[in-house]
């Protein structure tokens, strides 16, 4: 069974590049009905912030993914430390003492040198009297994991195709500080492989990692999971933007974005496939595939997102929208404001247009009279026979008769002296929702 996870660490709130993380990573998983995992690396208790962890929470409910199963690193401590002891009996990890002064000085030497800035591995030369004496004194170590430089590091990456990294030009990464706690990529490898995971997938800038890693899990025991690596969300500016890094959940649900508009839209962002406000969940995870993704920066748009909102807006059904509307909307009045609508929230402004007052523009003399006409043929209509819809098509009939204006002079100034606006809903629908009593009110007012 496939199995994917989503891994964010709880020092803050979701981003939409996070988001999309997420989201890829569920459909990759339903996609072959597996299982998406949630796991809290909340390993960093000094920035870890229980707030945070409910957050990330609501927001994958929000968008609809909700996990098969969630762990917190910080309960999973006891099982590092067995890891870890297995690794130092094997002598894969090993003890330093450098300070990062030291380290900074030896890699400013090496690029002097035109040689690459990796770690010496100096610390292993140590000797056992050296080590015990600097434990006696109080000088605790680092640990590092020690690269098997015979072979090189390769895999078949999903998005990125055959990988190939040279050990001995990678530097022995840190996996443990000198107080005990634990850096990322060790505990992530431990907890993929308790867990079941199948399948990583998450952005290039972890590419240098799973080189590491890959040694890490078959020191482990277990052959390495499948890996892909996305490219990066880029602004429209064609650049990283710190702006993507303070676009998280909060602000686009405060911004009125639906959450199918947000999965619409990053569930096919990096692909060749294109944005279709229609799809859900299930609809895109058929169809989601791996190999549809570029190597190429994907570019998250926010002016692209509030299309697709307003596409999903325009399709969505008055029970899914009811508890968000002003209090009197009914099902004909959504209907009809349906269709000028970006977010729901803006259902309220023109349902103030039905409701009034309204603020008309002033009119010249002879849209005045104009309007005094309309007002008394409004008047006249037999809008109680049961023909409320076609009120507006037999008002500006007369009107057209009587006057002799057509086109925008015949509509205009009725829609600007009816709701105070030169555009909006179709007038033969908005109409009969003001009532002939309020439109009369409003045509006189002006006239």
């Amino acid at each position: 069974m496939t199995v994917t996870r989503f891994a964010p660490s709880p020092t803050g709130h979701l981003h939409v590049g996070n988001i999309r993380t997420a989201l890829h990573n569920w459909l990759l998983a339903k996609q072959a009905g597996g299982r998406f995992l949630l796991r809290i690396d909340d390993t960093d208790a000094a920035r870890s912030k229980e707030e945070y962890v409910e957050a990330i929470r609501a927001d994958l409910a929000w968008l609809g993914l909700h996990p098969e199963g969630e762990e917190r690193q910080s309960a999973r401590f006891g099982l590092y430390e067995g890891a870890f002891e297995r690794l130092k009996a094997q002598g894969r990890v090993y003890p330093c003492w450098e300070t990062p002064q030291e380290l900074e000085l030896r890699r400013k030497v090496l690029l002097g040198r035109g040689l690459p800035p990796i770690y010496d591995r100096a610390a292993l030369s140590l000797s056992e009297e050296d080590k015990a004496a600097r434990l006696a004194a109080g000088e605790m170590p680092h640990w590092r994991f020690l690269l098997d430089r015979a072979a090189p590091i390769e895999w078949e990456d999903g998005i990125r195709g055959p990988q190939h990294f040279d050990p001995a030009m990678m530097s022995d990464p840190v996996v443990r500080r000198a107080d005990g706690s634990w850096l990322y990529m060790l505990p992530s490898a431990i907890d993929d492989i308790d867990m079941g995971v199948t399948d990583i997938l998450r952005g290039e800038d972890h590419v240098s990692n799973t080189a590491a890693q890959v040694q890490m899990f078959t020191a482990l025991g277990v052959s390495p999971p499948r890996f892909a690596h996305e490219a990066l969300l880029v602004g429209t500016e064609g650049k990283l933007s710190k702006r993507l890094g303070s676009l998280g959940a909060m602000h686009f649900r405060e911004s009125g974005i639906e959450p199918q508009a947000l999965v619409a839209l990053l569930g096919r962002l990096g692909t060749s496939d294109p944005v279709d406000a229609a799809l859900g969940l299930e609809e895109l995870a058929a169809s989601f595939d791996l190999s549809r993704f570029g190597r190429a920066p994907a570019r998250f748009d926010e002016a692209e997102l509030e299309r697709v909102n307003a596409a999903v807006v325009h399709a969505l059904p008055y029970e899914a929208a009811a508890a968000r509307l002003p209090e009197g909307m009914d099902a004909a009045a959504w209907e009809t404001v349906r269709p000028n609508l970006t977010h729901v929230h803006e259902a309220a402004d023109w349902w103030r247009v039905v409701t009034g007052p309204v603020e008309a523009p002033a009119f010249p003399d002879e849209d005045r009279t104009y309007l005094a006409q309309a007002a008394e043929a409004l008047s006249a209509l037999d809008w109680d026979a049961g023909n409320e819809s076609g009120a507006w098509k037999a008002l500006t009939g007369v009107l057209k008769d009587a006057t002799g204006r057509k086109g925008k002079a015949l509509f205009l100034p009725l829609r600007q002296a009816l709701t105070g606006m030169d555009h909006g809903p179709d007038m033969g629908a908005l109409l009969p929702l003001i009532g002939r009593d309020a439109a009369v009110a409003r045509l006189r007012a002006v006239s």
